[in-house]
């Protein structure tokens, strides 16, 4: 008994003395992370809720909130993020199946690639596709040389579906890349039994495949949607007339109109509102794996 009653202040003391190190470990990151992100994210904050005529305030954002552009911007945002994601999705899905499990002479450089791929930067891709279906690009000119007309038909670049289309572009590998992981993990055994048995294709790949590619697809997709959330390069290098993101609205107002406190009251919506869609997706996503 005495021993034992020894013993537990001992433990308590070393627990003690392993969360003091613990937390003495812990200061130094959490203390980095506080000075790069948290405190510029405080002064936005503290910018949102500034006016011009000082003092502090809800005016900017009632002012921002009234406006129809920032309306407008928040919708097409939205939209924008959840078509790229949807588009991604479907489109990494049935690419990554061709390369994982559709044998073809350079497959394993298409995967490779993918991997280059992630490291190019997103108005890179945008410029590619002008150059081919932008206004004077290879698309409208081969029409024009062909036809004679003075314009091309390929006007599409300049439109919200020319954004969709470059972002899908962009963002897909993003989504390929877990899905390629996920699929070097599957017993190809388990595939060759069940088309043995008679299983077709599509069955297959909903039975089988898709089951162990549902957390990929929860990992890409999740990653795709705050990245398109939040993007602007591309949506300024395909020029796009008449639509204007968040990321965009707040690039006008601080540099165009120097509208700072509006500026923050459009970032924090448009933190808020990443934060909550990537809330959601994961949640969404967590019930189809159960």
């Amino acid at each position: 008994m005495a021993s034992a009653t020894l013993a537990a202040p001992r433990e308590g003391a070393t627990k003690s003395r392993k969360m003091s190190a613990g937390w003495v470990l812990a200061l130094p990151p959490v203390a980095a992370l506080a000075v790069v992100f948290l405190y510029p994210l405080f002064l936005v904050v503290q910018q949102s809720l500034t006016p011009d005529t000082g003092g502090t305030s809800l005016t900017p954002y009632a002012d921002v909130f009234a406006s129809s552009a920032f309306r407008e911007a928040l919708g097409t945002t939205v939209w924008l993020a959840v078509g790229s994601t949807a588009g991604c999705l479907v489109l990494g899905f049935a690419l990554a199946l061709i390369v994982a499990f559709v044998p073809f002479p350079g497959a394993k450089a298409v995967a490779r690639f993918i991997d280059v791929f992630l490291s190019f930067p997103s108005f890179l891709i945008t410029l590619a596709l002008l150059f081919v279906y932008g206004q004077v690009g290879m698309a409208n000119g081969l029409w024009t040389d062909a036809t004679g007309a003075t314009t091309g038909p390929f006007q599409f670049l300049a439109t919200p579906w020319g954004v969709l289309l470059a972002e899908i572009t962009y963002f897909t590998p993003f989504v390929m890349r877990p899905l390629l992981a996920a699929f070097s993990g599957v017993d190809t055994a388990q595939l060759e039994v069940a088309a043995s048995l008679g299983a077709r294709p599509a069955r297959i790949v909903r039975q089988v495949i898709l089951p162990e590619a549902l957390p990929a697809l929860a990992a890409g997709g999740s990653l795709v949607l705050v990245l398109c959330l939040n993007e602007f390069g591309i949506v300024l290098f395909t020029g796009a007339k008449g639509v204007t993101t968040l990321p965009t609205l707040v690039y006008s107002k601080a540099i165009l109109e120097s509208d700072y406190p509006g500026a923050c009251v459009v970032a924090v919506v448009n933190v808020l509102v990443s934060v909550s869609l990537y809330g959601l997706y994961r949640v969404v996503s967590r019930r189809a794996r159960t």
